[in-house]
């Protein structure tokens, strides 16, 4: 079923820490897409317990193990193409012309969504260490053809 309805769990800026708090919101997703500064390979292992897990490298992913990673992906899952990249300042493309409705991005360590061009675009926030005194986050991104709903979980650490 290409088209049934979807649970994205959203990633980003994990630094080599993943929390039990994320692993336990990411729980019921069926497909997790990490955005970047993942920080030390056993994370996605990790995540890939839960869930298939697409990941982007980041600009601390410097290791030999992140290498492999790709700086920019694309999903397709629900009807929906997603573009994922760490840093939305890289973006080098025009996601609505390409027909993405969804780019994912972290680096900032700020949660937020914003729709520009019919085009949403998510920031899952930081779930590693805290940050300044920015939220510590997750997102959930419900997909479906007709449907895409964000939702952002507070870690409560």
């Amino acid at each position: 079923m290409p088209n049934a309805a979807k649970r994205i769990g959203l990633i980003s800026d994990t630094h080599g820490l993943l929390r039990p708090e994320a692993v336990e919101a990411l729980r019921a997703s069926d497909l997790i897409v990490h955005a970047g500064d993942v920080g030390k390979s056993k994370i996605l292992e990790e995540l890939e317990k839960i869930a298939p897990v697409v990941a982007v490298r980041g600009n601390i992913d410097t290791a030999a193990w992140a290498a492999a990673l790709p700086e920019t992906t694309v999903v397709e899952t629900a009807g929906v193409m997603i573009y994922v990249l760490h840093d939305l300042s890289a973006l080098d493309l025009d996601p609505a012309a390409s027909g993405f409705r969804v780019v994912v991005s972290g680096h900032s360590h700020k949660p937020g969504k914003g729709e520009r061009n019919g085009v949403l675009y998510i920031n899952p926030g930081s779930a590693g260490p805290r940050r300044f005194q920015l939220p510590v986050t997750v997102a959930r991104l419900n997909l479906s053809m007709n449907s895409i709903e964000v939702e952002f979980l507070h870690l409560a650490v």
